[in-house]
């Protein structure tokens, strides 16, 4: 089901076809919006600009955009001239928010069609790049504060977070591999959030911070193409610009996920599902979408971390969009292995 944050154009809303199971009406606060909704389970949030104070200023989206996932979130733009500047809406393309729409008829569209990048990547500039660290001294005057506020504007930098769905799902070695074809053609990092286990690859170039940090780290290092960021079982993908969810799909794993939650496909469905350490050829696949009402994005098969070159973490990442590495390598093992039910 559906919420709404209305203020101005509450009439407007009140109007559409839709359904919803929870409305609020009035000015708030990211923070306030933020405490009534985050843990709060909806389909899609329906949400007027001018609900927010001083939404002008973009960085009260930018609260919003790294505390929720905003890809639910559709967001009424008002006529205000700053709102509708180049500069406003580029800045929403690099928070993540894609769904934005002056035409209140278009809202009923957006639920059923979500737009994504390429939908939008036309108000993103990319020309120039820009990254403002906004700390202030907290009030004690005792320093700076612990978690920054930080503006990402008109930058190319891809934050990916790998994040396990099932268990121990294999997110800290699929990033280490990752990034070892990555940087054959772009400039990358990987980090570890909350964690330590990089530590065992003997690799000195991942690095590992915190989830209060993690921002801080992206802002150092928004020269480079991409950010790999482990978020193990439990990392916040807020500040990830894409995330790929990783679901071991063993009879075990996937009955534990779905006894420990049974909407737990519906949370992940419009994103990138991918099956890791997976034995299953095309046929399971098919049943494997068919049986969750979910949407693979790629199956990995067991891979030996000892290769240079992976054909098919290659495969993943060309599909990903890093079109400059090559693709016309290959090595032994590569190829999926099957099973027959």
């Amino acid at each position: 089901m559906n919420v709404k944050i209305v203020n101005k154009y509450a009439s407007l809303i009140n109007n559409l076809n839709i359904d919803f199971i929870k409305s609020v009406e009035g000015e708030f606060t990211p923070e306030e919006i933020i405490m009534q909704f985050s843990n709060f389970f909806f389909n899609k949030m329906i949400l007027d600009i001018t609900a927010i104070k001083n939404y002008e200023d973009i960085t009260k989206i930018q609260e919003l955009s790294v505390n929720m996932d905003m890809s639910k979130v559709i967001l009424l733009l008002d006529d205000s001239e700053i709102v509708n500047s180049p500069r406003y809406l580029s800045q929403l393309v690099s928070m993540g928010i894609y769904n934005f729409t002056r035409n209140v008829d278009a809202i009923e569209f957006l639920i059923q069609n979500p737009n994504s990048y390429k939908d939008v990547a036309q108000y993103h500039q990319l020309n120039n790049v820009m990254v403002t660290d906004t700390t202030s001294e907290d009030s004690s005057g005792s320093g700076k504060n612990p978690a920054p506020t930080v503006i990402y504007e008109e930058r190319n930098l891809r934050v990916i977070g790998i994040k396990n769905v099932t268990e121990h799902a294999g997110s800290t070695t699929l990033t280490y591999l990752l990034k070892k074809q990555l940087e054959k053609k772009y400039k990358v990092t990987a980090v570890e959030v909350d964690d330590n286990d990089f530590v065992f690859f003997n690799d000195k170039t991942l690095r590992h911070t915190n989830h209060l940090e993690l921002q801080n780290f992206i802002a150092k290092n928004y020269n480079l193409d991409v950010i790999l960021v482990d978020l193990n079982d439990k990392g916040s993908e807020s500040s990830c610009t894409e995330v790929l969810y990783l679901i071991e799909p063993g009879l075990i794993k996937l009955n534990k996920l779905i006894r420990k939650d049974r909407n737990i496909f519906e949370k992940l469905k419009g994103k990138k599902i991918v099956l890791n350490r997976s034995v299953l050829n095309n046929s399971d696949i098919a049943d494997f979408e068919y049986e969750s009402r979910s949407k693979v994005y790629f199956n990995i098969p067991y891979v030996d971390d000892k290769l240079d070159n992976n054909t098919i973490l290659n495969d993943l990442l060309i599909k990903m969009g890093f079109a400059r590495l090559d693709d016309d390598n290959s090595e032994k093992g590569g190829k999926l292995f099957s099973i027959f039910k």
